[in-house]
């Protein structure tokens, strides 16, 4: 048996210590958290100052019974999970579960799966840190009363199987939010004035209205466009000003949990969870060709600090010098700085060997793993290098009251940008050669008319964006929160942009109404804040959580007292009214006439009378008008019969576009991970479908209807629904071509 033993969360990672360590050490896995809070009750003795009752989690009796018989026969025992709150958490948890002392010096932590850093940690023990797991503890204890206490609450006021969270409301509210602002958006027209000039070399370049009569041009309305048109002359322009300017463009610090998730959605279309799942894998090592044992590729992904480590610099500088040239390294060692109440325990994320570079191992990974990495590779070794300089060029031409403005750059060195393949300048980047007083020819004006447009949809990267800034969850929660508020159908996907459903929007404003703390923005960031001083060591956990306790509790009171509990349904074999029971397989109603009465029916079955919505759809069983009804899986369309009549059919959103393989309709539906598409309502005989909005404009070329599409470089517009034709067109002028 081997003297040393660790315990790690992952067999994986068990796997990869193992070899490295060698004889005398053997690695087990905890599989995660062995303890938690009771499923079936709150868990939190209020009375008791809040003292957590924990029980082992359910199938970890096994798992804990192998450790125990590991340990007993131990000389040393070390616990090796992730450097951040939540393992330090697990560490403290097994100490208890395997009748450990906390105190002893046998913890170990590593931000990589490295041969020479695991091994460093192994001889660098400590004991675990309390004011983690206290500041752990106290989200958990948080969380726990916000839902346990607040969803029972929705089930009686709204429906059942509803939940409320402390960080996932926020995030809801935000969305909603930007909902209502987008629906109060007004549009306003403006139109701007571009003109194609030539020089006397014959070159051609665009410029942009800058001056009108001495002030910036201010054109509302297409008659205020023809009156500048109509003064503008058709003639020669003079060059007024030649502007040179030298400018840099800097490389972004290596990657923190959030930048990393924003870049992968933005460029990778990776969702944050597929993000966290594929750097996981990442982190904790590969097989990888050439090599002996599995190789960690990334350092630990759940950071908010962006510095790296002196060893880390002097390798990527060394790289650079040998790829690239001396001329590329930067001498200032750039080594990124941490945010303000960050928590800071480890780096940025980085390559653990720059010299394993992408097209070296990518043979050795699957696609995904294989883009995540090499972001990460190009983003850490970037940061090393030095910026790109720019030489921008601003022409001014003018003639009598008006003026025009020319900008390009050219680039003088790449710098970092070399990274990327962009060490040469776009063409429409260049300007031709000309000098003050030059004269140019105007070939064409090319006036256009625009709308102001509301904020755009929060999107998984500016959701993740906007709730760091707003200082709201942390690393390791915005993948959760994200998976969570769609799980329970308050948000829904469209075209890669968050869309509150009824129901969000129901949760919400009663939320709003009744538990402001809990949606408001700086009371949650206020109470991420608090528990960033109890990691310090700076506040006491119970503390925080009492105050917390106390405001909630005083909304809990009201909310009960001011909202009518929704109806339970009525019994339809006998009249009475039905009630929540607990069986073994989960909760239904069951009539209160029992036992002379032993009707019962799910849950899910239950319908608030104020959220059901009558359908045009005509039942062809019992004729009775079909109604809207909310499952477990979301909406469906039953029979108001029920129980005589059971008839159901699935809730689709009709958009009025006919399908152009088989002349059906077009319907919205739902993919298995929350994802909307349109496809026809004739499936499975007909299996059209497309990811983007329909409309009910139509194609001039070939007919078919035109969806809506957004892209950075053109904004919104429409395109054709065929493939084969694929025609383009700008929504504010109608069916122009773009």
């Amino acid at each position: 048996m081997a003297k040393n033993i660790i315990i790690v969360e992952s067999p994986a990672k068990a796997r990869t210590i193992e070899r490295y360590l060698g004889r005398g050490y053997k690695v087990a896995a905890s599989m995660g958290h062995v303890r938690d809070l009771p499923k079936s009750k709150l868990g939190v003795d209020i009375e008791d100052d809040f003292q957590p009752k924990y029980v082992t989690i359910r199938g970890k009796g096994k798992i804990l019974d192998e450790l125990r018989g590991l340990v007993k026969s131990a000389d040393n025992v070390y616990l090796a999970m992730d450097p951040d709150r939540e393992g330090e958490a697990i560490a403290w948890h097994l100490t208890h579960a395997l009748n450990l002392d906390d105190g002893d010096a046998i913890r170990i932590a590593f931000n990589e799966i490295t041969e020479r850093v695991i091994k460093r940690s192994v001889e660098q023990p400590r004991s675990i840190k309390q004011p983690l797991v206290d500041a752990q503890q106290a989200r958990r204890i948080l969380d726990r009363l916000v839902g346990y206490k607040i969803s029972p609450l929705l089930w009686r006021k709204i429906r059942y199987g509803l939940s409320a969270g402390r960080v996932q409301s926020s995030a809801v509210r935000m969305i909603v939010d930007r909902e209502r602002e987008r629906e109060a958006f007004v549009p306003r027209e403006y139109w701007t004035l571009g003109a194609v000039f030539e020089t006397q070399a014959n070159e051609q370049f665009e410029g942009q209205l800058s001056k009108w009569r001495e002030s910036e041009p201010d054109i509302p309305d297409k008659a205020t466009m023809d009156q500048v048109l109509e003064g503008l002359p058709r003639d020669r322009y003079q060059v007024a000003k030649v502007e040179t300017k030298k400018t840099k463009r800097y490389p972004s610090a290596a990657f923190t949990t959030s930048s990393l998730q924003q870049e992968a959605s933005r460029r990778l279309g990776m969702r944050a969870s597929s993000t966290m799942r594929t750097a996981q894998q990442l982190y904790e090592g590969l097989p990888i060709s050439g090599k002996s044992e599995h190789t960690g590729l990334i350092t630990y992904m759940r950071t908010d600090a962006s510095r790296v480590s002196e060893e880390a610099v002097d390798e990527a500088k060394a790289y650079i010098k040998e790829m690239y040239g001396a001329k590329y390294s930067d001498p200032r060692k750039q080594r990124g700085k941490a945010k303000a109440a960050s928590q800071d325990a480890h780096e940025a994320i980085r390559p653990t060997d720059v010299t394993l570079t992408p097209g070296r191992i990518k043979k050795d990974l699957n696609r995904s793993q294989f883009r995540l990495y090499k972001l990460i590779w190009e983003r850490f070794l970037a940061s090393q290098m030095k910026p790109a300089r720019f030489d921008e060029t601003t022409l001014t031409l003018q003639s009598d009251d008006y003026e025009f403005e020319a900008r390009g750059k050219i680039m003088r060195f790449p710098g970092f940008m070399v990274l990327s393949n962009k060490g040469q300048p776009e063409d429409d980047e260049l300007l031709p050669e000309v000098k003050k007083d030059d004269d140019v020819t105007l070939v064409e004006f090319m006036p256009k008319q625009n709308f102001t447009k509301p904020k755009a949809r929060y999107t998984e990267a500016s959701l993740v964006r906007a709730l760091e800034d707003a200082g709201i969850g942390r690393p390791s929660t915005y993948a959760p929160i994200i998976e969570t508020i769609q799980k329970r159908g308050y948000v829904e996907i469209e075209s890669k942009h968050f869309q509150p459903t009824e129901l969000g929007l129901l949760v919400n404003d009663l939320l709003e109404n009744y538990f402001a703390d809990i949606v408001d923005l700086n009371f949650t960031a206020s109470v991420e804040k608090r528990l960033d001083a109890i990691e310090e060591g700076k506040l006491e956990w119970r503390q925080v959580v009492r105050e917390f306790w106390e405001s909630l509790a005083a909304d809990l009171e009201r909310a009960e007292d001011e909202i009518e509990d929704a109806p339970n349904p009525i019994c339809e074999e006998c009249g009475k009214e039905m009630e929540i029971k607990q069986g073994r397989f989960g909760k239904f109603f069951a009539c209160t006439g029992y036992p002379e009465c032993r009707n019962t029916k799910p849950l899910e079955e239950q319908n608030n009378q104020e959220t059901e919505e009558e359908t045009d759809e005509v039942c062809e069983k019992c004729g009775r008008r079909m109604v809207i009804k909310h499952g477990r899986y979301g909406k469906f369309i039953a029979c108001p019969g029920y129980p005589e009549c059971q008839n159901t059919k699935p809730y689709v959103v009709k958009t009025g576009a006919e399908c152009p393989e088989c002349g059906g309709e077009v319907v919205k539906r739902w993919s298995k991970k929350g994802r909307v598409f349109y496809g026809c309502d004739q499936f499975p005989d007909c299996r059209f479908v497309v990811w983007n909005k329909p409309t009910d404009q139509h194609c001039e070329d070939c007919g078919a209807f035109l969806v809506n599409k957004r892209s950075k470089k053109k904004g919104e517009y429409l395109k054709c629904s065929n493939d084969q034709c694929g025609r383009e067109y700008l929504p504010a002028e109608g069916l122009e071509s773009t």
